[in-house]
């Protein structure tokens, strides 16, 4: 029997999926959790946003690195999660294509990882990211590679035999670069990973995507 699929929205995937997402088996966040955090090299005391913050995985590893982080998800159900992951963080529920509704110049850091895909206002996501830091903040921003999601992988998940798909805007790694650049950022610097020895051992499914990268991570500041 041919498995059903429903497209539905981005906010009511996220909701459906956010009981379940952790323990979905995933490529993309597999190296996200391994990447994204030592490249923000989180400090005691600092203020660190996380825009997009899902379940909390990031959170409550920034809560154990002492600084203090706000999270800040569109998804009533992620956050729910993400409460019982850091129940000491701050939490926010925001559209990330608004304004933020956040003190300005007030952030050491703003950590965005993996919500891109479902961004079509790109720089009004960016000027806020930028609005939010203090002169000296950095950036740490990582998405699912544009390569993959240009040739039509997207975000789903399967729940009670039906798979949900939530669609996955088509950028280019130069469009980021070129939002974030824009948005008033400088020293920009990307790496881009694919599936390693590591990955594939512990996702063998992730072997279809041998040799092509799938996490795309950019680092910035604001002057």
């Amino acid at each position: 029997m041919a498995r059903r699929v429903e497209r539905v929205p981005v906010r009511d995937g996220y909701d459906r999926w956010s009981a379940s997402y952790d323990a979905t088996p995933n490529p993309v966040v597999a190296l996200d959790r391994r990447h994204t955090l030592p490249a923000l090299e989180p400090r005691p005391g600092e203020r660190i946003l996380d825009a997009g913050c899902g379940t909390g995985a990031h959170l409550r590893a920034l809560r154990h690195s002492g600084s203090r982080p706000v999270g800040m998800d569109f998804s009533r159900g992620m956050l729910g999660v993400a409460r019982r992951a850091a129940p000491e963080a701050w939490l926010v529920q925001a559209d990330l294509e608004r304004e933020f509704p956040l003190r300005r110049r007030v952030f050491d850091a703003v950590l965005s990882t993996l919500v891109s895909e479902h961004l079509t206002e790109l720089g009004t996501f960016f000027a806020e990211a930028f609005g939010v830091l203090r002169p000296g903040g950095r950036l740490v921003f990582s998405a699912f590679h544009p390569d993959p999601a240009r040739a039509g992988v997207e975000a789903n998940f399967e729940e009670a035999g039906t798979e949900y798909r939530l669609g996955a805007e088509r950028y280019t790694v130069e469009d980021y670069l070129d939002r974030i650049a824009d948005a008033g950022f400088r020293a920009l610097r990307f790496r881009e990973y694919a599936p390693d020895d590591e990955l594939l051992g512990a996702l063998p499914a992730a072997a279809k995507y041998a040799g092509r990268p799938l996490l795309l991570l950019i680092e910035a500041e604001r002057p």
